[in-house]
């Protein structure tokens, strides 16, 4: 892979300035970050959170080594420090009191990590490791789960991982981490194996010679990634604690009243935050099937008429919180339909107004859903298929303006557009084979903008023309789960492995990539696209936390 490359799309402006523009932009806590190595340290995110509150906010320190908070997000009192900077850990000072008047100075120094493997991101370990890309390429099924730290320091041999490791880790649910593991019920899907039998020795090889089942030296040199620079350090990140550390806020998405609403990929619950507070409302989800099936909510949308649609994965069905009475109502699939492995990983609200149609889709047999909202009919569509009469499976779900499905094949190239009066869907190649088209949206244009998961980019699909266009990115290791376009012809996608969102602007081809603080498994993400800048939104899926990520220029 590439290493991190920001690109310049105009005069960057250096962070004091743009915080200093206007009155509501004061400058409140800021300082120098220095290093008896670099006296002069950009790219240093420091973190400032008041004691006893479950919001911290981040900037990063400009090209003269400063770092400044805005005035509104320090108010007097007590804050802890925290700094991201590989290779370094904080000296001190590790707190500040901010005084009445909003205004304190802390001048931060670094010291040289003695634990450099502790620090490296997912991207860094698949950076360091030995073997190819391409050999390297299943891990990404292991990150769902955990970080690579774990894998990289343990002490299993080839053969541990061979016969034992990869077949226990396949037979737990996506949504289960190490605190909460969840296994699967025996059926079509009970194990979801990240290598087949054919790769298991060979992955198992790599494995061995990445960990250490050799003794307490690594083989190989560990290698990292620079710190952001210029337009990679004009940002403001808040993180927002949830209520407890094992929610897994996998979609973070903004209602019609700016309220933030996060599903549970592991558990049934769902919420609801304001973003002025913090303060966090949470709704059950009842269990669809007694099974022991495992719990846990994918995707979540509001419908045109406020109501919030989350699927329910290994639960066989969709939910629905109505907000006029703030119900959560249950909309199971068919008998028919119901198995041990039926998953309804996505669900798909936005254009339901159109027609009174809600579509889901099982990722077992890879068969639409539609639910008839008014009526409360759930309908097997069947599997879509083209002309030819070829499969065309869907993982995620987008629909268009008119609310036609349009199935991306995250198991191979292709995009399909269903329409409902024929029941034939017509199907699309990506241009870059392998892409693994994953998640995405359609834009008020009719563009449909979606993540190539394992191209390393992101594509648009015109419903007007049919023509599909393809963007490389170049953050390392950034395989995008999801993608959103802005009004602006930018696009916002989140990074999986590297700790990274990007923003990518399409007329220029210029990409800024954003660290976030600290490890965040994002998978959806979310932009409030309706102020003078883009506001981006994604959960920390094994974190316990939602993030707001606000570019300042």
């Amino acid at each position: 892979m590439k290493g991190l490359s920001i690109y310049s799309l105009g005069a960057g402006v250096a962070l004091g300035a743009l915080l200093l523009a206007s009155p509501s932009m004061a400058q409140g806590l800021s300082g120098k970050v220095t290093s008896e190595a670099e006296p002069i340290m950009e790219g240093v995110l420091v973190t400032a959170k008041k004691e006893g509150s479950t919001i911290a906010t981040t900037v990063v320190t400009n090209e003269k080594g400063e770092y400044a908070f805005p005035a509104d997000r320090v108010a007097p009192g007590k804050y802890n420090l925290s700094i991201r900077a590989i290779g370094y850990v904080i000296d001190g000072p590790k707190s500040v009191e901010v005084a009445d008047g909003g205004a304190a100075t802390a001048d931060i120094k670094l010291a040289k990590t003695k634990n450099l493997a502790a620090q490296l991101s997912n991207a860094e370990w698949l950076i360091s490791m030995p073997g190819t890309d391409k050999e390297k390429q299943f891990l990404d099924a292991c990150s769902s789960c955990h970080t690579y730290q774990r894998i990289v320091n343990s002490t299993y041999e080839a053969a541990d991982f061979r016969d034992m490791i990869f077949k226990r880790m396949g037979s737990y649910s996506p949504g289960s981490v190490p605190t909460k593991p969840q296994p699967l019920l025996p059926g079509p899907r009970g194990e979801r194996p990240a290598v087949s039998d054919k790769e298991a020795p060979s992955a198992a090889a790599l494995l061995e010679k990445a960990n250490l089942s050799q003794g307490p030296q690594r083989s190989y040199d560990l290698k990292t990634l620079p710190r952001p620079k210029g337009r990679a350090t004009h940002v403001v990140i808040t993180e927002y604690d949830l209520p407890a550390k094992d929610w897994e806020p996998h979609d973070v998405i903004l209602d019609h009243e700016g309220m933030v609403w996060f599903s549970d990929f592991g558990d049934q619950r769902m919420g609801r935050m304001d973003p002025a507070t913090g303060k966090v409302e949470t709704f059950a989800l009842p269990i669809m099937k007694a099974d022991g099936s495992p719990k846990g909510g994918l995707e979540i949308g509001e419908a045109p008429n406020g109501d919030v649609w989350v699927s329910g994965m290994y639960q066989g069905g969709v939910y629905r919180w109505e907000r006029a009475t703030g119900k959560v109502m249950s909309y199971k699939l068919p008998d028919a339909m119901q198995t041990p492995s039926t998953q309804e990983s996505m669900v798909s609200p936005q254009h339901s107004d159109v027609d009174g149609y809600v579509w889901t889709n099982d990722q077992q047999t890879h068969s639409l859903v539609r639910i008839d909202v008014k009526a409360g009919e759930v309908k097997d569509m069947g599997v879509e298929k083209d002309a030819k009469g070829m499969g065309v499976p869907g993982y995620g779900i987008p629909t268009d303006l008119q609310n036609r499905p349009m199935p991306l094949e995250f198991s191979g190239t292709h995009i399909g557009w269903y329409d409902p009066k024929t029941g034939i869907t017509e199907s699309f190649t990506t241009p870059f084979i392998g892409s693994a088209p994953r998640r995405g949206r359609v834009d008020n244009n009719g563009v449909l903008w979606f993540a190539e998961y394992r191209g390393g980019a992101f594509a648009s699909f015109d419903t007007k023309t049919k023509e599909m266009k393809e963007y490389k990115v170049t953050a390392p290791w950034g395989s995008p789960y999801d993608v959103v376009a802005t009004k602006t012809g930018e696009v916002w996608m989140g990074n999986m492995a590297n700790d990274m969102v990007t923003r990518y602007d399409t007329k220029t081809g210029g990409e800024v990539d954003y660290l976030l603080p600290r490890e965040t498994n994002i998978r959806r993400v979310y932009v409030d696209d309706r102020g003078a800048r883009p506001v981006m939104w994604v959960g920390s899926n094994h974190g316990g936390e939602v993030l707001k990520v606000e570019p300042l220029d």
